[in-house]
């Protein structure tokens, strides 16, 4: 039975070796954040800018490799209803939605959410990195380079399964911006299953 992320919280976890993930979308529009450590070396942290630059492509699917800053794969995305995600943008925060929405109260955000849940496996905050955005759908302008936060395209049941190519611990959210799901906090679902 797939274990609920409550809508604008986290969740921290082990995913040993050959387990794979399954983040799913319950009922549509909603993103999670993503992130994971070596759990032997939390040093050894997911990287966007390595895990973009060896798939020369910045929407990655199934079949594509999500790569440490040791340019050691991670996970392997090994299937893919959506096919667009984000790995561009870093986890939402207080200080992004004061800077960008002028909140005057912000949530804390995705980022003060992984940071509380990490917290337990000895991950500081500056150790955050940008997250894999599943299922937010940014494009980018090809004339300007200008990003443009858009509707996730994920549907109710939609999913992504993700295979650990190492013992990791994983950070995930229930994404808290409004912009990122269509102005509407939702709840995300998660299996993790043994390898096969």
């Amino acid at each position: 039975m797939s274990r609920e992320i409550p809508p604008r919280s986290g969740v921290a976890f082990v995913l040993a070796r050959g387990q794979r993930l399954r983040v799913i979308d319950p009922i549509g529009e909603q993103v999670a954040d993503l992130v994971s450590y070596n759990r032997e070396d939390i040093g050894e942290v997911i990287s966007s800018g390595r895990s973009l630059d060896y798939a020369s492509c910045i929407y990655l699917t199934t079949g594509h490799d999500l790569y440490s800053n040791r340019s050691n794969v991670m996970l392997k995305i090994i299937a893919d209803t959506v096919g667009r995600h984000d790995f561009l943008l870093t986890p939402c925060s207080a200080e992004m939605f004061s800077i960008l929405y002028g909140d005057s109260t912000p949530h804390r955000g995705c980022f003060g959410n992984l940071a509380a849940a990490l917290a337990p496996f000895g991950v500081q905050p500056d150790a955050i990195p940008n997250a894999f955005n599943v299922f937010m759908n940014v494009t980018v302008d090809a004339a300007t380079g200008r990003l443009c936060v858009n509707p996730p395209l994920s549907r109710a049941g939609d999913s992504i399964v993700f295979e650990a190519r190492m013992d990791l611990v994983i950070g995930l959210t229930a994404c808290s911006a409004g912009q990122s799901n269509n102005f509407s906090y939702k709840p995300i679902h998660y299996d993790v299953l043994d390898a096969l």
